[in-house]
C-alpha cells in the first residue's frame, strides 16, 4: 500500500494553500500516468482548496509507478509566492512537506479488527440506517479509527485501515529516543535549506526539482 500524506505542519494559511495547489498537480500527475487515486484523509483549513493535510493512496500495476510519484513528493517543499492572504507581507516563502509510506499491508491483517456501526447524521437526520460506519482497531496497540465518510461498508472498511496503518507509522517518530529525534531534526532543517521542488507563483509553477533516491522510503 502506498499512502502519500502532504501536510502544512504549524505553517500558516499560505502553506495550507500550498497543500492544496500540490494536491491538485498530484491528481493531474496520476491521471496523466493512469495511476488511480483516492483521497483517505483531509484536513482542511478555513479557507477554500487549503488544507492542513492531505492523505492519498496511490494505486497502479506495477506498484513502481504509485511508488516513484509518491518519492518525488517526499521531503520539504517550497512555494515562493506574494500571499494572497496578507498582500503586504514582506514574506514570500511557504514551507511545506511530503512524507510516503510503504506499507505491506499483508502482514497487518491478523493484527487489525473491524467493527461495524450505524452511520451518524448531524441533528439526527439523515442517519444511515444501514451498518456502513466502520472502526479499525490495533490490536497490539490499541488504537483505532472510525470512518464514515462513505456509503459502503466496504469502502470505509479501505479507508479505516489505510488511515489506521499511516497513524501507526506516523507514531513512530512520536517513540524515537531524544538522539533519534535529534538526528531527525537536524536532517529535516538541512531538507528546508534544500527543497525537493520548489514552485513559483500563483499558477504554482514548478521552477526546481532535486533527484530523489527511488529507495528512499521511511
Amino acid at each position: 500500500m502506498i499512502l502519500l500524506q502532504i501536510s502544512a505542519g504549524q505553517g500558516p494559511m499560505e502553506c495550507c494553500k500550498a497543500v492544496g495547489l500540490a494536491f491538485n498537480m498530484i491528481n493531474k500527475q496520476c491521471l496523466d500516468k493512469g495511476i488511480k487515486l483516492d483521497v483517505v484523509e483531509t484536513i482542511t483549513a478555513k479557507e477554500r482548496e487549503c488544507y492542513k493535510s492531505v492523505l492519498l493512496q496511490l494505486d497502479s500495476t506495477p506498484e513502481d509507478g504509485a511508488r516513484q510519484v509518491a518519492i518525488s513528493w517526499q521531503g520539504a517543499m517550497l512555494w515562493v509566492c506574494q500571499s494572497q492572504y496578507r498582500p503586504k507581507h514582506k514574506r514570500k516563502n511557504w514551507f511545506f512537506s511530503g512524507q510516503m509510506y510503504d506499507i505491506d499491508d499483508s502482514q497487518l491483517d491478523n493484527s487489525v479488527t473491524f467493527q461495524t456501526c450505524r452511520a451518524s447524521g448531524a441533528g439526527g437526520q439523515h442517519v444511515n440506517t444501514t451498518d456502513s460506519a466502520v472502526r479499525a482497531t490495533h490490536t497490539a496497540t490499541g488504537m483505532s479509527v472510525r470512518v464514515e465518510s462513505e456509503r459502503s461498508q466496504h469502502a470505509n472498511k479501505r479507508l479505516a485501515k489505510a488511515i489506521l496503518l499511516q497513524k501507526l507509522e506516523a507514531t513512530k517518530l512520536a517513540t524515537m529516543t531524544q538522539q533519534e529525534k535529534k538526528r531527525w531534526q537536524q536532517h529535516w532543517q538541512v531538507e528546508r535549506g534544500d527543497p525537493v521542488k520548489t514552485f513559483k507563483g500563483e499558477k504554482f509553477i514548478l521552477s526546481h526539482e532535486r533527484s530523489v533516491s527511488k529507495g528512499a522510503m521511511i
